[in-house]
């Protein structure tokens, strides 16, 4: 099971000393280019445009009841700073949409809602990609900043606004900022079952023939856990915020379909405490397994030891260099004491099975 460390280690000093609101991007570094996705959209009537230049973005503007503005690459900082000067957001927000290691947290700028989240998907080989999910939802707008990794969760989102499906396209921004939301939550789920197979594999190495590669999974695995626990916690309270917030952004409506959302949350988090406590029980079982397994060596060679003791008396004494000898002279001396050890060493045996040393 292979897995990566490096979504752990982030560099944060680069921005030591720098005013609040300065750009610095913090994460991985891209030479992608930014693609811009526009969706405006009606409840009869749907556009969707493609840019790769924030001036093709800017010199088109797209007039919908609702507007979805999906931003893959937040690396480009003169892009992200075209856009805010744009749209007015605050030079704070712009820092942290480029500031890709944010904790989950939601914040309230009056005229729209600031919110981070991570984004889990599953990959090859039983890991799974992160990346920061950042949404500025204003009354009849939506953006979305993606880091750039390839793929998201949104396909079906945007899949039910192009065909006209669900509610989606009869209801407002805030509408869409749940879906996009409940889809972030419904992969969180999908990594917590490939992470589960995992944890059952390396149960049942333990069982079988624990060894370094299981330590080195169970280490692994800990971090990760710990890694989705620190994404999925602080999830709770921006969901709660969407919940029972008064943002006048939130409607009454939409408020019930983020209890929902809610409610996955509380299970995610349980799944993912639950795993923490098999992966602490889990190492505590390679010990004892390991432990056991010494103590058996130890007692097999003590009993080994314990045999050859008596025997080793005899070879010394009939080895001692003195002249005179009593046993010397017998004619059955040698094939006398061999049968002497034999037996001794026979009977030790004996005994031994017998209370069950061996």
């Amino acid at each position: 099971m292979k897995r990566s460390g490096s979504r752990f280690h982030n560099k944060r000093s680069v921005k030591n000393g720098l005013s609040p609101g300065t750009l610095v991007h913090i994460g991985e570094e891209s030479n992608k280019k930014v693609q811009i996705s526009v969706i405006g959209y009606t409840p009869d009537s749907i556009e969707e445009h493609r840019f790769e230049q924030i001036d093709q973005y800017l010199d088109n503007p797209c007039d919908s009841a609702v507007l979805w503005v999906d931003i893959e690459g937040v690396h480009d900082v003169e892009l992200i700073r075209a856009l805010g000067e744009k749209h007015a957001f605050h030079p704070l927000v712009l820092e942290d949409i480029v500031n890709t290691v944010q904790r989950p947290k939601i914040e309230d700028y009056g005229d729209y809602l600031f919110i981070v989240l991570r984004m889990l998907s599953p990959t090859a080989g039983g890991d799974f990609s992160s990346e920061q999910l950042s949404i500025i939802l204003g009354p009849d707008y939506l953006f979305t900043f993606q880091e750039g990794i390839k793929g998201d969760a949104f396909d079906s989102v945007r899949n039910r606004i192009r065909n006209g499906k669900g509610k989606i396209r009869g209801m407002g921004a805030d509408y869409l900022a749940y879906a996009l939301i409940d889809a972030v939550v419904d992969g969180y789920f999908t990594v917590l079952e490939e992470f589960g197979e995992g944890v059952v594999d390396v149960e049942e190495e333990l069982t079988l023939a624990p060894d370094q590669e299981s330590l080195r999974s169970i280490n692994t695995m800990k971090k990760e856990i710990i890694y989705l626990r620190k994404s999925v916690w602080p999830l709770r309270e921006v969901i709660s915020f969407l919940e029972r917030g008064d943002s006048h952004l939130l409607h009454d409506d939409t408020r019930l379909y983020f209890r929902d959302v809610y409610d996955h949350t509380v299970q995610v988090i349980d799944t993912v405490e639950t795993y923490r406590d098999l992966l602490s029980g889990m190492l505590d079982l390679y010990l004892s397994s390991i432990s056991n397994r010494t103590n058996e060596v130890m007692k097999f060679l003590t009993v080994i030891g314990t045999i050859f003791m008596p025997l080793t008396f005899l070879v010394g004494v009939y080895g001692m260099n003195f002249k005179h000898f009593p046993e010397l002279e017998w004619q059955n001396g040698y094939f006398i004491l061999w049968g002497l050890m034999i037996a001794m060493a026979l009977l030790m045996v004996i005994y031994f099975r017998r209370k069950r040393w061996l």
